[in-house]
């Protein structure tokens, strides 16, 4: 992917952020813009999918597995970490076995399998 200098800068920034910063990062530029990073996001994990295909494992698909007792901490979880709706983090939480974020590099995926076992929530990184 070409970037221009400025935009490379903002991509390199970006890297570096927890998960839960990049998801209050997308909510921002959602609300400042008048747009959605669903769509985009699902594409783009494809595509990520693709290239992975051939090479070593170096990303996950984190599946929620199991709510636990505390679904209501979960689906707070489940919204704060991808950055949805509390309608799509319900949906997601009672759709269990489903795979909540495709395609992310290890670091992140044990960053959400903590936060989500912590709410009780059972995870496998597929």
């Amino acid at each position: 992917m070409d970037l221009s200098k400025n935009a490379q800068k903002v991509f390199d920034l970006v890297k570096e952020l927890t998960a839960i910063e990049l998801a209050a990062l997308v909510k921002a530029l959602e609300e400042e813009f008048g747009v959605t990073a669903a769509a985009m996001a699902v594409a783009g994990a494809g595509a990520a999918g693709d290239a992975d295909a051939g090479g070593d494992k170096d990303s996950f698909n984190v599946e929620l597995a199991e709510v636990g007792q505390q679904k209501i901490a979960v689906i707070k979880v489940v919204k704060t970490v991808l950055g949805v709706g509390l309608k799509e983090a319900k949906d997601m939480v009672g759709a269990v076995p489903t795979i909540i974020k495709e395609n992310v590099k290890a670091e992140e995926a044990e960053g959400i399998k903590a936060q989500l076992e912590e709410a009780g929530a059972t995870i496998n990184l597929k």
